[in-house]
């Protein structure tokens, strides 16, 4: 995915009421953008960081400017997470994710109980795949984590993946890695055990577990290879 506008760099001051970010554009002026991320963005929110900015021209906008990315430990983390499916949607086309075959068909947001819906649902051969994504931007010693806070929704979908299992589809859960600086992936259990807990039982119950990383830049984000999964 190549960004349509160029970004404008800037330098991160504070983010906070999880929407919002403070960012200093040059010496006398600063201001507030929409921070697409409803995590905590740990490891990747500190004061004083590089950071690259997206302008709307929409002008019922009260921010203009969208946070894209913010450089932590001197790589780009992409951190708007109303891309992610986007990203996920491409690598699919392309083949770069490439566990469930050449698909039929791909729909997005897909209502799978009466209080939940799904990211995807892929067709092969007339067969259905339940897939969920999760944008992760955490990285601790060369390793992608998440989640990078306590997360009841996201330990809700992997229950409702494992329950669409049961009923004969298949059923994945697939993190993406907006970072560089990491080698494998594992859910993050020092931050919410019990994410990781279930995480490790739907798996063992047959649920897919996928990480891929991105590869980011200020001039586009791409799904560039499969990273190894370690549970447990």
């Amino acid at each position: 995915m190549e960004f349509d506008q160029e970004l404008q760099p800037g330098i991160l001051v504070r983010r906070y009421k999880r929407f919002l970010a403070d960012v200093q554009l040059d010496k006398d002026k600063i201001i507030t953008v929409h921070c697409p991320n409803s995590g905590s963005m740990l490891g990747c929110s500190k004061p004083g960081s590089p950071v690259m900015l997206s302008r709307s021209e929409n002008p019922k906008r009260k921010y203009p400017h969208t946070l894209e990315m913010v450089q932590a430990d001197r790589v780009w983390v992409g951190v708007n997470t109303a891309l992610t499916n986007r990203l996920v949607r491409e690598a699919l086309e392309k083949g770069v994710i490439n566990e469930f075959g050449k698909l039929d068909a791909i729909t997005q947001e897909i209502k799978t109980s009466d209080n939940t819906r799904l990211d995807f649902l892929l067709e092969h051969k007339g067969k259905k795949i339940f897939m969920e994504v999760k944008n992760c931007s955490l990285a601790e010693d060369r390793v992608a984590m998440f989640p990078d806070a306590v997360t009841t929704r996201g330990t809700k979908h992997l229950r409702e993946l494992a329950m669409l299992k049961a009923q004969g589809h298949t059923a994945a859960v697939f993190f993406c890695v907006q970072r560089r600086d990491a080698d494998s992936f594992m859910p993050a259990s020092h931050i919410d055990p019990l994410y990781a807990e279930t995480l490790a039982k739907v798996a063992a119950d047959g649920v897919l577990v996928l990480a891929y990383q991105a590869d980011v830049s200020p001039r586009e984000i791409k799904i560039a290879r499969q990273l190894p999964v370690k549970i447990g």
